[in-house]
């Protein structure tokens, strides 16, 4: 992002990020897609990721399943086998071969799930045996009613600790220059982070510390795994997606944030707590500046940011990057409309999880699409 006006723009200065040397602050942000068919990495996501790939730019893959019973949505990629690795090599190839920065996010939903979508038609596992409330899509209107969950034995849970270690290596073998966790949005972490879904009497249970010890034994056992240096996590304390809600997210913020420092990750990215929902932004007295205050490595803010407010997230010192969904979605080239302060396409939410290769997908439009006689 060089020259021009682009010099000036908070959003488009340099930022090291460990030992990854980034030219802009814009990354995109994890987005579920559901085009990865029988759970596989598809070609078509070569050109999706690398639309959207700038020379140091920072991508994070759609949410990405550690093991078949992490799954919520049909044709949702995995990281679980050999031919799912073999799948992504290609689409990080593709990303690297424009000079991005490209992390994987790993995932498994918990009880944001139905039967329908676990081995043999049994129960989702959680922390809990209560299923969230159901649910309306905002694109479809369609109703999920959730299967009733399993509650996690003690002694199961380091079973779930290990498909995220795999995972994590899983990903570097197929080229990822890193992990993000997701312990964000109501999926499993989450689950047991939160007092108002987590109801156990074990050690994962009660006190602020027991429900964070199963996330955080999974962020040791990634760095362990991987390098500290190739771990994030996405943290969403404030959120309350699929019942998810919390009774001090400030203090849950607060707690996850400082006990991260042990492990000396690289990133922690954390959803505005003025997402309470996916699609609309409300009003509320809280902050990330606490956890961005306490928390030693690059802090990544994400939720309903746009040009304005991301930019004077980075001049005021509030973020180091600012993560970009939606717009990121609808725009390929949106760091270079940033640069120029150019319109923006508005996403389409009824073809964001249409099972298309290209319809909502690569077919949104760049500010000028070469003619034949130009030079590429």
């Amino acid at each position: 992002m060089a020259g021009g006006e682009g010099t000036s723009i908070p959003l488009l200065t340099p930022y090291k990020m460990g030992k990854f040397q980034l030219s802009h602050r814009v990354v995109l942000a994890p987005l579920e897609r559901q085009r990865s068919f029988n759970n596989v990495p598809q070609p078509h996501a070569i050109l999706y990721y690398s639309q959207r790939t700038t020379k140091g730019g920072f991508l994070i893959s759609e949410a990405t399943c550690v093991s078949d019973t992490a799954l919520r949505h049909p044709h949702t990629p995995g990281i679980w086998t050999k031919e799912q690795v073999e799948a992504w090599k290609p689409i990080v190839d593709a990303v690297h071969a424009k000079g991005g920065v490209f992390f994987c996010q790993i995932w498994h939903v918990g009880r944001a799930s139905t039967s329908d979508f676990q081995p043999n038609g049994q129960a989702p596992i959680s922390s809990t045996d209560k299923p969230p409330k159901r649910m309306v899509s905002p694109s479809t209107g369609d109703i999920t009613e959730f299967t009733p969950p399993r509650r996690l034995k003690t002694g199961e849970i380091p079973q779930i600790v290990n498909d995220f270690r795999i995972a994590a290596r899983n990903a570097i073998e197929a080229g990822f220059d890193g992990v993000e966790i997701h312990g964000a949005h109501g999926f499993l972490l989450d689950q047991f982070m939160k007092d108002q879904i987590n109801d156990r009497t074990d050690e994962y249970g009660g006190s602020l510390q027991n429900r964070c010890r199963f996330p955080l034994e999974v962020v040791e056992a990634v760095a362990n795994e991987v390098g500290a240096d190739k771990v994030g996590i996405r943290l969403s304390p404030f959120a309350d997606y699929f019942s998810s809600g919390d009774s001090n997210p400030e203090a849950l913020g607060l707690y996850m944030a400082e006990s991260l420092n042990r492990y000396r990750i690289l990133y922690c990215h954390m959803v505005e707590p003025r997402m309470l929902t996916v699609e609309e932004k409300c009003a509320t007295p809280y902050s990330l500046l606490p956890m961005r205050r306490v928390f030693n490595g690059t802090f990544i803010a994400a939720g309903g940011y746009d040009r304005e407010d991301g930019n004077r997230a980075i001049d005021t010192n509030y973020s180091d990057l600012v993560a970009y969904g939606r717009l990121f979605l609808a725009n390929p080239d949106l760091p270079k409309r940033f640069e120029l302060n150019a319109p923006l396409n508005k996403h389409n939410r009824a073809t964001i999880y249409l099972p298309d290769p290209i319809i909502g997908y690569t077919d949104y439009p760049f500010l000028d699409f070469p003619t034949p006689d130009s030079e590429t």
